[in-house]
């Protein structure tokens, strides 16, 4: 059953401009169309896989209610976060706070799905067909990929990189609405030593 799309109360990530090698690489990105299915290269990894899909299936029970569903979600979103060289969590943070795990959900600004994908990215680096962005896979892969290219723009600083994303950038509500403040502190903390 298809639901109409629920408003969000996310920010609007902004169109800026971008070289032609980048471009090449997001739209690269999203046009792997590899299929969601983890590797594991042992059974460790497997397990804590296994763990973190049964611990995650339990508190998302209230939100996706549905096991099938649930698990393409977690299977998903798992698969693209690791493709994406990202924490799970962050991307589960993330669509927390942008759509409240809510597949139709659309913004004021007019960004969609669970990780809120401004429709202008279709243009950008897709085939210029937003409705796809309602699609969980396209959604989660374009949000990944996106939120790479902020984290990687800004030099790994994820409190710059998450305002990027939302639209929001140097101010604190949302940035610590996806992360612990004092997760983002210690991250920052390690950014300007680094740097």
């Amino acid at each position: 059953m298809l639901s109409l799309p629920q408003t969000a109360f996310a920010g609007a990530q902004i169109e800026e401009p971008l070289i032609d090698s980048v471009r090449t690489a997001l739209s690269s990105a999203i046009h792997n169309k590899a299929p969601p299915v983890p590797e594991f290269a042992n059974t460790e990894a497997r397990l804590a896989y296994l763990r973190w899909l049964g611990e995650m299936s339990e508190r998302l029970k209230k939100k996706i209610a549905d096991w099938p569903s649930r698990k393409e979600f977690l299977q998903t979103i798992w698969y693209e976060a690791k493709r994406s060289g990202l924490d799970v969590s962050l991307v589960l943070g993330l669509v927390q706070v942008e759509s409240n795990f809510r597949k139709y959900a659309v913004s004021s600004a007019g960004a969609r799905g669970y990780m809120q994908v401004m429709p202008f990215w279709t243009r950008v680096i897709g085939d210029s067909d937003s409705a796809k962005l309602f699609h969980m896979q396209t959604n989660l892969r374009f949000g990944c990929v996106i939120l790479r290219h902020y984290l990687d723009r800004e030099n790994g600083d994820l409190y710059m990189t998450l305002g990027r994303y939302n639209g929001s950038r140097g101010k604190s509500p949302y940035p610590s609405g996806v992360c612990e403040p004092a997760a983002l502190d210690v991250q920052r903390q390690g950014t300007r030593a680094r740097a």
